[in-house]
């Protein structure tokens, strides 16, 4: 999982997912190692709601990269970054869900989130979004069929905040 996540950092470092300024200074101090400067550049933006900050900060507490691991900081990173529709943040969920890391073992909510993540990485991380169809697809081989159908409602229904 600590694998996934950080590559999952680092793609999204490299596709373009840091912007200029803070974030993307606290890409170059990840990728260099420094997880504390990244998590000085992150933090404040992750705080003032930024989506991106929200995820990595979710990445860094899931990872324990800079910070003691706490898998439930990590969920409440995830999740302020996928409530704004940011799909890593979704992803990190799904995984979390899927393990039951810092939440409760949950497929239903696993799928869900899965799903979300494959819908809304666009054309141009291809990777990314088979990776969250794979591990979807991976769980519903776990799930009755009436499991699969309310994860589907749930990211049918499902809205950004």
């Amino acid at each position: 999982m600590r694998r996934i996540l950080a590559g999952l950092v680092l793609i999204l470092m490299l596709t373009g997912g840091a912007a200029a300024g803070p974030l993307r200074d606290g890409a170059i101090a990840y990728q260099s190692g420094d997880y504390a400067t990244a998590l000085r550049h992150w933090r404040p933006l992750a705080r003032q709601g930024n989506a991106d900050a929200q995820f990595q900060l979710g990445s860094l507490y899931s990872s324990g990269l800079g910070v003691p691991q706490d898998y439930v900081e990590a969920a409440k990173w995830y999740r302020l970054a996928a409530e704004q529709g940011e799909a890593d943040g979704h992803f990190g969920l799904g995984l979390l869900y899927l393990k039951g890391f810092g939440v409760p073992k949950d497929f239903v909510l696993a799928h869900m989130r899965f799903n979300l993540a494959a819908s809304q990485y666009p054309g141009t991380q291809a990777k990314k979004r088979d990776e969250a169809v794979k591990l979807r697809d991976a769980i519903a081989s776990k799930m009755t069929p009436e499991q699969i159908a309310e994860a589907q409602k749930l990211a049918r229904e499902w809205k950004p905040k």
